[in-house]
């Protein structure tokens, strides 16, 4: 069968001066001890991203890549794996037909960031794009979405692509909330949310207490996982995802992916649970991926017959000391720029974007000049209509 991406061998005068080798691999072929050196990767990958991880990215594949596009690009050093990164030959951008190459994702995917070597940031980059740039089916160019654009990674890329003069566009910039703080969980409460906002949800909380017994709990053991998961199903279906088929549990790709996911990460000892129970009833529920030093806030979901009380603020609220309890140094919200309501808890910020790099290659940076140039063009014209900017691609957190 041809996916469409195949990789020349390695070439250039680092891969053969340094022993790099950049191989496309058919996710449904690796072989144990290939997802062994994978996990020691995103154990110590200079940017964190649990997305890309074996825990979540295997299931995802298996879950939501129907088609079987997702290919996995890795780069060994010496045998060692060092750089890893779903990809996907794209024969649209958005609705244009234009042919390029992108981290494969899927709608549950909340960063794009490859998994990376520290100290290997500029050898990924170099040999991944060389190699595209020589095979003519990686389109015009390569686009990664969702990357966090300050750390690292992004910035040996463009490095990178400043001394090789090669376009490296930032074509959609984001920020979203993140918390990163050495303070106690009530220091930082108090420290971020003002006073009067402080005592409304204070009444809030005396007003829950009012009608029976409130607890929050963290955790469960493997026995009680299960249980744990379908409560959490049940309670985001029953809500407003429900009425508009956006739940986890409303297909059965996402419902498969977020069973295994959660199964495998809990295994491993990176699935933080937690959840307030009216009762014993579940009325706010927060499930957040873990990937040390860094975490990732995954879903959460309320009861809506208790909205008036609002138990998913309650709920994030007690969850503020997860960074100590749990050792971290930082929580990705994983939410939508401007997040009503994790935005007014987390002050801290995280910078994401979509990123289109051009590829070198007959006519290819001609072609890739004029069609930034056209998206360019549709950008101020929906600027100048007051017209929010359509995403590419249909996937951003929506979570409530």
């Amino acid at each position: 069968m041809d996916h469409g991406l195949v990789m020349a061998a390695p070439t250039t005068a680092l891969a053969a001066d340094q022993g790099l080798r950049l191989s496309v691999l058919d996710p449904a072929s690796l072989d144990a001890a290939f997802v062994a050196s994978w996990r020691r990767l995103a154990d110590t990958a200079s940017e964190p991203n649990v997305f890309h991880a074996p825990e979540f990215l295997a299931p995802a594949i298996a879950h939501c890549d129907g088609l079987r596009r997702a290919r996995i690009i890795a780069l060994q050093d010496e045998g060692q794996l060092c750089g890893l990164m779903p990809i996907a030959q794209e024969a649209y951008y958005g609705r244009w037909p234009v042919p390029h190459s992108q981290n494969w994702r899927h709608p549950n995917c909340f960063l794009g960031t490859p998994l990376i070597r520290p100290g290997h940031e500029r050898a990924f980059w170099q040999t991944l794009l060389a190699d595209l740039d020589r095979n003519p089916r990686a389109g015009l160019f390569l686009h990664l979405h969702g990357i966090a654009t300050d750390g690292p990674v992004f910035a040996a890329l463009q490095q990178l692509c400043a001394e090789q003069r090669r376009p490296c566009d930032i074509v959609l910039a984001e920020e979203r909330a993140m918390l990163a703080t050495d303070l106690p969980g009530p220091a930082y409460y108090e420290q971020v949310v003002r006073k009067k906002k402080r005592k409304e949800l204070g009444r809030l909380r005396n007003r829950l207490a009012e009608m029976g017994e409130v607890q929050t709990v963290q955790g469960c053991d493997a026995a009680g996982l299960d249980a744990w998961l379908d409560e959490f199903l049940s309670l985001e279906q029953s809500g407003w995802k429900g009425r508009n088929g956006s739940a986890l549990a409303d297909m059965a790709e996402t419902r498969g992916l977020f069973l295994a996911a959660s199964h495998q990460a809990h295994a491993a000892g990176k699935l933080h649970l937690i959840a307030m129970r009216l009762d014993g009833r579940p009325i706010a529920m927060l499930i957040n991926f873990l990937s040390p030093p860094g975490g990732f806030s995954f879903k959460t979901a309320f009861a809506e017959d208790f909205a008036r009380f609002s138990p998913g603020v309650l709920l994030q609220i007690d969850n503020l000391g997860i960074l100590a309890d749990q050792g971290l140094a930082w929580m990705d919200s994983c939410a939508a720029e401007g997040h009503p309501m994790i935005d007014s808890l987390w002050a801290e910020r995280r910078h994401v974007g979509r990123v289109s790099v051009g590829l070198k290659g007959y006519v290819r940076p001609a072609l890739f000049a004029l069609f930034r140039q056209g998206e360019r063009f549709m950008d101020r014209r929906r600027a100048a209509t007051h017209d929010a900017p359509a995403p590419t691609s249909p996937v951003e957190n929506d979570d409530d």
